[in-house]
């Protein structure tokens, strides 16, 4: 089918169906807003699934429409430009889902990936621990082979685990050979969030909220036919996950971003904020940053042919990341004192937050989740330019 002739049928489906009872969650939802209509939302994506809209990208064996990147990033666009709610299957969709159709035995791409596509199980990550921050390698959560029955038993704990609490399923990165260090002696593995052995505790955070969550595992089991590739080789299956949430799930973002950027520049002129060369220096650079997220966005479709962005990506998940925090910033200012006092700003919700504070508040963890910049930096230097790998101290190493 032809760019043009998919752009319209996507566009003509989300006119026709954001309607009725679905108009009411137009544009909620959403990083800092995951608590907001959530259950209508899971309903949306449900009409969205029995309509033949989600996994637009995978292959139609496993239940997707086989759209190429363009039409992806097409379909993105679209959604984002019709003030389609957020997405609530995210994490199954975009990166569970294109990982087993990589890596998994056809069985478990036969038992996961129906669910996905029909929206009625929700995964999460199991990826952040609290000792060891973005240090994805500092992994210290065990899982042992308890060969009589036939299963893997689960130990430790997890942390910044999105959508946790709303979850039935969890893919967790886990220290299998004991002695390993580092990346060697992983195994990914899926594990069933409902039983006694997971327990869910949420995390406030500075907006109020909770959707991120720590996620402690006590003696939980999985069957061992749930472990993603070779046992002790998860660390390059956890990657590729890496790969695909940097990558095609987020080219749809800057439509998003394009839509903030014009509130904060509305603001400005209703207040006279731009009237302040400073200001109007920060908002033209604003947009001049903007433009480079699309290009880069755009470059990247060249390096993602097999559905995975290589590490090219982490120059993308650096740039919006900063450039979405500055944006927060440079909303508060163009706010002024009003920027101080909540409850009666546009888009004041239960938290008393409007949308410029909950922008400034939720994109301090930009730089953070998905990946901080730091790691971001040590990617490109050591697998994109060959720069020496970063010293890592004997003392860090000793914990394990």
């Amino acid at each position: 089918m032809a760019l043009d002739e998919f752009r319209a049928e996507v566009r003509a489906w989300l006119r026709d169906h954001l309607e009725g009872g679905f108009r009411e969650v137009k544009g909620l939802g959403g990083p800092g807003r995951e608590h907001e209509a959530f259950a209508e939302r899971l309903a949306w994506e449900r009409h969205m699934a029995a309509h033949g809209w989600t996994c637009v990208g995978w292959p139609e064996e496993y239940g997707g429409r086989g759209a190429t990147l363009e039409q992806q990033v097409v379909f993105h666009e679209e959604y984002a430009l019709a003030d389609a709610p957020a997405r609530v299957n995210h994490i199954g969709e975009q990166l569970l889902g294109p990982t087993l159709i990589a890596f998994g035995t056809e069985e478990q791409k036969q038992r996961f990936l129906p669910p996905v596509v029909a929206v009625r199980e929700l995964w999460c990550q199991g990826y952040s621990e609290p000792d060891a921050g973005s240090d994805l390698a500092g992994v210290r959560t065990r899982a042992e082979r308890d060969t009589g029955r036939g299963e893997w038993v689960v130990n430790g704990q997890k942390t910044w685990t999105s959508l946790a609490h709303e979850s039935q399923w969890c893919f967790v990165l886990a220290r299998t050979e004991p002695g390993s260090e580092r990346h060697t002696g992983l195994s990914y593995l899926l594990v069933p969030m409902d039983q006694p052995g997971v327990v869910v505790r949420p995390i406030v955070q500075l907006t109020g909220t909770s959707e991120f969550n720590e996620v402690f595992f006590d003696d939980a089991r999985t069957a061992a036919s749930c472990v993603v590739g070779a046992p002790g080789d998860g660390w390059r299956t956890a990657m590729a996950t890496l790969g695909f949430e940097r990558g095609v799930s987020t080219l749809g973002q800057q439509v998003g971003f394009r839509r903030e950027l014009a509130a904060i520049v509305a603001l400005a002129e209703r207040n006279g904020a731009i009237d302040d060369p400073l200001i109007r220096d920060r908002l033209v650079r604003a947009w001049i940053g903007l433009e480079t997220i699309c290009f880069n966005a755009l470059r990247m479709l060249d390096g993602a042919a097999a559905g995975a962005s290589g590490p090219e990506a982490s120059i993308g998940k650096i740039y919006w990341a900063t450039w979405h925090r500055a944006l927060g910033e440079l909303a508060m200012e163009v706010s002024g004192a009003a920027g101080m006092l909540t409850g009666s700003g546009p888009g004041a919700g239960p938290d008393g937050l409007d949308d410029r504070q909950r922008l400034f508040l939720f994109s301090r963890a930009d730089t953070i989740y998905a990946g901080s910049n730091e790691i971001q930096r040590n990617i490109i230097a050591e697998r994109v330019l060959g720069l020496p790998k970063e010293a890592r101290g004997q003392a860090v190493r000793g914990r394990h």
